[in-house]
């Protein structure tokens, strides 16, 4: 895992933000290595594998939301992801974009300027408008290679999917590019963020 954290601040730094914070290793969701964690936490990205079981999950999950409903702030940052092979780039943007109160930017950064530029936008226009945004493109190819003897084309199957969490104004957030829209899994706060929070909605992930 820390080719992959390597390979975070490495993107990042590349596109403009001031290395103020760092990543992390989670080495497991039991209380006492969640514990282990530096605090406070802005944000948590998972990679997965995607099962036909949780494929199953998902559609039920986005059925269920769409029936009943959910309070989302308008202010969230969330957009679609339609480039292949793309769900880090995308994972580390929805972190970035989330938690921008407390990150600091290089002049010129080409990341602030995308999420300054995409603020307002649906999230499927930020989907087209990282398809055009040539810094992040490259920058993008340039980490895959991060860590691989082969990276994989961005029309490759590949079966692990990375997503993230964060607190955003006190509510935590599930943010994939897979799913048409956030998913709110009730209030956190910076000391329950993981314990709380994070811990109690893997828990029950872990069992589809």
């Amino acid at each position: 895992m820390y080719v992959l954290c390597y390979t975070f601040v490495k993107f990042l730094r590349q596109l403009g933000l001031v290395p103020t914070w760092q990543f992390g290793d989670v080495y497991g969701l039991e209380a006492e290595v969640l514990s282990l964690v530096p605090r406070p936490v802005c944000a948590v990205l998972l990679l997965f594998p995607i099962t036909e079981k949780y494929e199953t999950f998902r559609q039920e999950e986005e059925a269920k939301i769409k029936a009943q409903g959910q309070a989302v702030s308008s202010d969230v940052y969330f957009m679609k992801q339609t480039i292949g092979n793309a769900c880090g780039t995308i994972g580390l943007i929805h972190a970035v974009a989330n938690n921008q109160r407390h990150l600091e930017f290089e002049p010129n950064s080409p990341l602030q300027a995308f999420l300054l530029q995409s603020a307002k936008m649906s999230p499927e226009e930020k989907a087209a408008f990282l398809e055009k945004d040539e810094s992040i493109r490259v920058t993008h190819e340039s980490s895959a290679q991060e860590g691989q003897t082969e990276a994989p084309s961005l029309d490759e199957k590949v079966d692990l999917h990375f997503i993230a969490f964060v607190n955003y104004e006190g509510h935590l957030y599930e943010l994939d590019g897979r799913k048409p829209f956030p998913i709110v899994h009730g209030e956190t706060t910076e000391d329950t963020f993981l314990e709380v929070g994070f811990f109690s909605v893997m828990g029950y992930r872990c069992t589809v």
